[in-house]
């Protein structure tokens, strides 16, 4: 926000209200003022008071009161007196100038256009435009973070993002929803999957060790043009919404490494279905006991491999063979063939994909 901005409406005021006005920002510095010789000056006391209220502190023959209704305070108004008239007069200023900020806010300032971009709030033909008036540049390679937050924290998620990426030219932390909020990371090359994964988990070790907090990230894939920064957006919602169903023990869900979970879960559910009764014409799937469904996945997890499954579950290779043997006889598919375990191993990833989502008619 421009001090000369607020200085400019404090300027114009100052023959309105006959007494002191100004406005100090969140150092307790004054930085605008209709006394030009009080610019500067630090009144740390009322900013500390102001932290802990939202309303109106009276202290060293002034009133001071917040702009706007934002957890955090940037700036505050103040007026000389502590009676009743120069309370009024606060109130007025504050509302003003938090008017007008949000105005300039949404006109020059590069988070809100970033926020504009990524919910598709902006038209591709004046991106551009917005982009030099900002002086933006449209070819940076940056990523895109949705960070979901599991539970309520006594400190906000924004804060708690805007903490560890302090850098508000380089990396952008926009807030949309209770608990989710989506970092715009700006890359100095196109990193890798793993390098972009490694950023994600120190995020995730960071809000956990220091606000005792859990988090699961969804990750987009890297741009190097701003206009792309939406699909980037709604790939970590993806990549979110799909590790809840295939990868329930991870936290850091990449929409690169979605592999065959990704075009499941864009299937209609009815399609679905009908899949799952032409493979298993007779529901022979849910006939399977769990010892049995451990058996398969451990032999998916080895490769096919007989003979290290039998050694990770501990029993005779013949033991194996036999139960392998079994699920031939239940299903009709031979795990031992690579086409008959490639379409099981789909079709069990469908069945959870189906136990997570109704099936409409």
């Amino acid at each position: 926000m421009s001090n000369r901005l607020f200085q400019g409406i404090v300027y114009q005021m100052r023959d309105a209200v006959d007494r002191i006005i100004g406005v100090v920002d969140d150092g307790g510095v004054v930085i605008a003022c209709s006394d030009l010789s009080k610019i500067g000056e630090t009144r740390q006391g009322a900013r500390d008071e102001l932290t802990y209220t939202a309303e109106s502190v009276v202290t060293g023959g002034y009133t001071y009161r917040p702009v706007g209704s934002s957890s955090k305070i940037e700036y505050s108004v103040f007026v000389e007196g502590e009676d009743a008239v120069a309370s009024k007069f606060a109130a007025i200023l504050s509302i003003s100038l938090s008017n007008i900020k949000n105005l300039y806010d949404e006109k020059y300032d590069k988070n809100s256009f970033i926020r504009n971009i990524i919910l598709d709030n902006i038209l591709p033909s004046d991106i551009y435009v917005k982009s030099k008036e900002l002086r933006f540049n449209t070819e940076e390679i940056r990523v895109v973070f949705l960070i979901r937050f599991a539970e309520k924290t006594e400190v906000l998620p924004y804060d708690v993002v805007q903490n560890i990426f302090p850098d508000k030219n380089k990396d952008y932390v926009i807030s949309v929803g209770e608990k989710d909020i989506v970092l715009v990371k700006e890359l100095k090359n196109a990193s890798d999957i793993k390098k972009i994964e490694k950023l994600a988990k120190s995020i995730a070790d960071t809000i956990n060790s220091e606000f005792y907090t859990k988090v699961s990230i969804g990750i987009g894939t890297a741009v190097d043009n701003i206009k792309d920064l939406a699909r980037s957006y709604k790939e970590a919602q993806v990549a979110l919404e799909v590790g809840k169903v295939f990868d329930t023990e991870k936290n850091i869900v990449s929409y690169e490494n979605l592999g065959i979970g990704r075009l499941i879960y864009q299937l209609p559910t009815t399609l679905c279905e009908m899949f799952l009764q032409e493979v298993f014409k007779n529901g022979s799937l849910d006939s399977l006991d769990r010892e049995t469904l451990m058996t398969i996945q451990c032999f998916f997890e080895n490769n096919l491999n007989v003979s290290e499954t039998s050694r990770k579950l501990f029993v005779h290779r013949n033991t194996l063979v036999y139960r392998l043997e079994k699920i031939r006889k239940l299903t009709g598919l031979d795990l031992r063939e690579f086409d008959h375990a490639i379409t099981f191993k789909f079709a069990l990833m469908v069945k959870k994909y189906l136990t997570t989502k109704p099936i409409k008619f």
